[in-house]
């Protein structure tokens, strides 16, 4: 990790009830570059206190907009943890308060909401950075590197499916799980779009850099709750490659069951997030070879900021998010000094828009039962 002084930031949302709000505080604390030095966690007083409490956090407020207006200037940025619905107006208010953002994915519920980020982000000149924690993990980021360096050959094929079981299966006691009220509300675009399809859409993008183009699709719900839980789709994406996406929640035998395989005419990789420290290469004359850490030809996945502890002792799901935020500092500390946004491994809200897009046009796909352009 790169030498500097520490950035200071505040969490919207996030308190310990929350899916996501621990893995956060523990990522940005991972590599000490970040004091987590005020927040806003939760419309629940007694979670908010107990929040601000448990992660020693001096400064909290009870109403974010009291935040945005006593701490900017004395932050470098706030985190957006909040329900998915909720970003649109927290991010435009912290973009107006000229406060710099980092949110959790998805960026917005809603396609109109995130062109609208857009034009303002624009206009104030600002820095928003959405966090998809599975591109932080090194051995993705190794697959990037072999696509980047044409070690795979062309890229014809891309396999990419995220099923899980959270909602079809039952409680120790043969109850029913009841997830966060938010998972269980379908608007324009499906939750199970928002809060899987598009970590894959990310993926797609984040290795090959390329945009879908058009998509067919089909979905249903399997499991216990009123949702949508099941997503089968297939994509024309440009530099004509063709990939097969899946992701669900209604699929026992899978806690996340995240994979990405990679095609091309030299070569393939696959990933799976279960296995993280492996990729299983097969060139064109017919070897299969497994590749970790410490393998020979490995590139990125050996550098020192992935090596936190020797090869053999897996890196996880934190760590990746770890990653991404020592990703998120360098891309913050730029900004910062006016440099132009550069850090190469930090998604933007343009990325989100694209994601956003792909998923819209599934939706309508599935009305039309055909083939639907991704705009």
């Amino acid at each position: 990790m790169a030498n500097g002084s520490k950035l200071k930031l505040g969490i919207i949302g996030g308190g310990v009830n929350s899916a996501i709000g621990v893995t956060h505080k523990i990522a940005l604390k991972m590599d000490d570059r970040f004091d987590l030095v005020s927040g806003c966690f939760s419309r629940d007083e007694n979670i908010n206190s107990q929040t601000a409490q448990n992660w020693c956090v001096g400064k909290l407020y009870s109403d974010y907009k009291d935040l945005l207006k006593k701490e900017t200037g004395l932050l470098d940025a706030v985190v957006v943890l909040t329900p998915t619905n909720m970003h649109a107006g927290v991010i435009s208010d912290a973009l107006k308060a000229n406060m710099p953002v980092i949110c959790e994915k998805t960026v917005t519920d809603t396609l109109d909401d995130a062109l609208v980020l857009k034009e303002l982000l624009e206009k104030t000149k600002g820095f928003l950075s959405v966090t998809y924690n599975y591109t932080g993990y090194p051995m993705v980021r190794e697959i990037r590197d072999m696509v980047n360096k044409g070690k795979l050959g062309k890229i014809i094929h891309i396999n990419a499916q995220m099923p899980q079981e959270g909602f079809i299966r039952r409680t120790s006691d043969g109850g029913i799980p009841i997830p966060q009220k938010w998972r269980l509300q379908d608007r324009d675009i499906s939750t199970i779009s928002l809060d899987l399809g598009t970590h894959l859409s990310s993926m797609i993008e984040f290795l090959v850099k390329e945009k879908p183009l058009e998509v067919v699709s089909m979905k249903n719900s399997f499991g216990h709750h009123d949702v949508v839980d099941n997503i089968i789709c297939m994509v024309k994406y440009s530099g004509n490659i063709d990939c097969q996406m899946w992701y669900s929640k209604s699929v026992l035998g899978h806690k996340n069951g995240l994979k990405i395989e990679v095609y091309g005419e030299k070569a393939s990789v696959a990933w799976h997030q279960m296995n993280p420290e492996v990729l299983i290469f097969n060139d064109n004359m017919g070897r299969t070879i497994h590749l970790d850490r410490s393998s020979k030809g490995i590139e990125i996945a050996n550098q020192k900021r992935y090596e936190r502890f020797k090869s053999g002792h897996p890196a996880g799901f934190i760590e990746a998010f770890a990653n991404y935020y020592d990703d998120v500092y360098d891309a913050l500390a730029a900004f910062k000094k006016g440099e132009a946004f550069q850090r190469d491994y930090v998604l933007t809200i343009d990325s989100s828009i694209r994601g956003l897009s792909l998923m819209q046009a599934i939706e309508k796909s599935v009305e039309t039962k055909g083939w639907e352009k991704v705009h």
